[in-house]
Order: structure tokens, then sequence, then C-alpha cells
């Protein structure tokens, strides 16, 4: 008897409040505000391995909590945001930037990238906008300014790396995106697994939470905390 009354009290003061927490947590997580951790260089220089970007899942639409059902919508997708959303290949979860609207053209000419048969405007990237890449690794690399409409960002290209450079130009069906990483030589995106889909997008990737280096025995990048994206 003694130990049942036990049980209903740690299930009354413990098991039960701790629950609703959970559930609350996992809701708010699941359809407002998460992170998002970041385990390939795919979006160098502008996210970095072992970022925690966190990822404002009301910034297009409201969903059903641990759903992909929509119960609202109120936006889409811009050119240049960076967005997380699961691959339609095999459902990884991803951080991609959106290069590509529905109904646009999109063609690659030798890492130049090609909007409606216009190509981007590239410019020289400014000093400190790859300082969070190692010293040793940066002349393995070239670095450029991106401008897509109004975003302009920071790409990468690594010479050396067997990469698709060019493709033929393509149309983006409606209701997907095309994603493409910044880091272009090192990304596993859109040009493989083609456009995606728009009920697949989670949120959009608003800055950098916390950083971790796990070259250097995972300490913390401090100054990349809170960076915006």
């Amino acid at each position: 008897m003694r130990m049942k009354k036990s049980a209903r009290w740690f299930w009354r003061e413990w098991v039960k409040p701790l629950l609703v927490i959970a559930l609350v947590v996992g809701s708010v997580r699941s359809a407002v505000a998460d992170w998002n951790h970041v385990p390939t260089g795919s979006m160098k220089p502008t996210i970095l391995e072992g970022d925690r970007v966190i990822v404002n899942k009301l910034a297009y639409d409201l969903k059903v909590p641990f759903t992909t059902w929509h119960l609202a919508k109120w936006g889409n997708p811009t050119r240049g945001d960076i967005v997380v959303f699961f691959a339609p290949s095999d459902g990884t979860r991803m951080v991609k930037r959106v290069v590509g609207l529905p109904g646009d053209t999109i063609a690659l000419e030798n890492n130049i990238l090609v909007v409606n048969g216009k190509s981007i405007a590239y410019e020289p990237l400014e000093t400190g906008m790859s300082n969070w890449i190692d010293a040793k690794e940066r002349p393995a690399h070239q670095f450029a300014a991106e401008k897509l409409e109004d975003c302009r960002h920071a790409v990468m290209a690594t010479p050396s790396l067997n990469a698709m450079r060019s493709f033929a130009q393509v149309a983006v069906p409606q209701g997907k995106y095309f994603m493409m990483g910044d880091n272009r030589d090192n990304s596993l995106d859109s040009r493989y697994f083609g456009s995606v889909p728009r009920q697949k997008i989670i949120g959009r990737a608003e800055a950098v939470a916390f950083s971790m280096d796990r070259d250097r025995y995972y300490l913390p990048r401090a100054g990349r905390f809170g960076e915006k994206l």
C-alpha cells in the first residue's frame, strides 16, 4: 500500500510535470523555433562545422507540431535565404541557400551562377569575411562575394577538388526551390538531388546560437555567438 502511494506521489509530483514540460518544449521546438547542428562544411565560409544555428520555423508558415502539415502560410522563401529542409532524396536534414525560386531557370558556368539567363555579379570578398577559415587552409580556396538581388554573401571554391562547376540550364518547377551550399565545390545540394518541395522546408536560419571548434578540442568560438546569418 505504501509503495502504491509512493508511486502515485512520484507520478503526480515528478513524472507528470516533467512530461508536460517536455511536451511544451518539444512543441515549441517543432513549430516555433529550434536550433540546428551543422556537421559539415558545405556552407563555409558563412556557416562552419560545429555551429549551432537558430531556425525560425515561423518565418514562412505555421505547422502542426511534430509534423510537416501546414496550418497557415504567410510567406515563402526568397532568393538568398538560408533555409533548413529535408532532402528529397533521403530525408536528411540540411542547411543550404535558396538560389532558385519556383519558375526560375538556373545554370552554372564554371562556378558562375546564372539565374533566368543573367549571370550573377561577383566581387572581391572583404578582409575579415573569411577569417574563421583556418589560416593554413585559406590558400587552398578562392573566395568571392555573390550578390543575389538584395542578399550579398560570401562563397568559396576549392580548385583542387573534383566538383560540378557547370551544368546546363534547368527549370525550377512550381512549388519547389533550388538550393546550393556557399562552399560551392564541396556541397551536396540541388545539383545532385534536384529542387526541394516547399513542404519540406522547415524554416529560415537566422543566426549562429553558439559555435564549438571540433579541431581544437571543441573550444568555443565565442566571436561567432549570436552572429547574424
